[in-house]
C-alpha cells in the first residue's frame, strides 16, 4: 500500500474512531498487503461500535438496511449508483487509482488529500446535526424515485 493511501486510510481510522458512530467498515484485502493500514489500538478504541471486513462483503444488503445513516465511499461508480438506489447518502473520499480527470489539469502528478475535520463535518451533517433526519428522509426519497425509475414501465426501463 502505497504511503499517500495509507495517510488516506489513516485519517479515515481518526474519523471513524472518533466519530462516536456505530459503523461497518470494509476494506479490500491484497494477498501481499500487511494490516499495516489498520493500527490495534484502533480495534481496541472502537470496539463494540463497529465491524470490520476485509474482503469481499455484501454491499447492496448493508446499503439497503435500515440502521445505515451514511456511506463512506472510495467513488467508484457501482457503489455510487447502490447507494442512491438504497436512499443512502454518501460521502465521497477518492483513495487509490481513482481519481477525477477533471482535476488533473495542472497537477498531474500531485495527489488531493482527505482532509480529516471535513469528513467529520460530512459525518456529523448527515448523522448528528439537527437536519440529519431531514436529509437522511430527503435521500430515501430520492433512492424510492430511482428505484422506481428502472421498474417496468418507469421513466429508465
Amino acid at each position: 500500500m502505497g504511503v499517500i493511501i495509507y495517510q488516506k486510510i489513516h485519517s479515515l481510522n481518526l474519523v471513524i474512531s472518533d466519530c462516536g458512530q456505530e459503523f461497518i467498515w470494509v476494506v479490500k484485502k491484497e494477498k501481499k498487503e500487511k494490516e499495516e493500514w489498520l493500527p490495534k489500538r484502533f480495534e481496541q478504541r472502537t470496539e463494540g461500535k463497529g465491524v470490520i471486513i476485509r474482503g469481499w462483503s455484501p454491499q447492496v444488503a448493508i446499503l439497503e438496511r435500515a440502521a445505515i445513516g451514511g456511506f463512506v465511499t472510495h467513488c467508484g461508480w457501482n457503489s455510487i449508483f447502490e447507494a442512491v438506489s438504497a436512499g443512502i447518502l454518501g460521502i465521497g473520499v477518492v483513495v487509490g487509482a481513482q481519481k477525477w480527470s477533471t482535476f488533473e489539469e495542472d497537477s498531474v502528478k500531485r495527489e488531493a488529500s482527505v482532509k480529516r475535520k471535513a469528513i467529520e463535518k460530512a459525518l456529523t451533517r448527515i448523522m448528528v446535526d439537527g437536519e440529519a433526519e431531514k436529509i437522511r428522509s430527503k435521500a430515501k426519497a430520492h433512492g424510492e424515485m430511482a428505484t422506481r425509475a428502472v421498474q417496468e414501465g418507469g421513466s429508465s426501463f
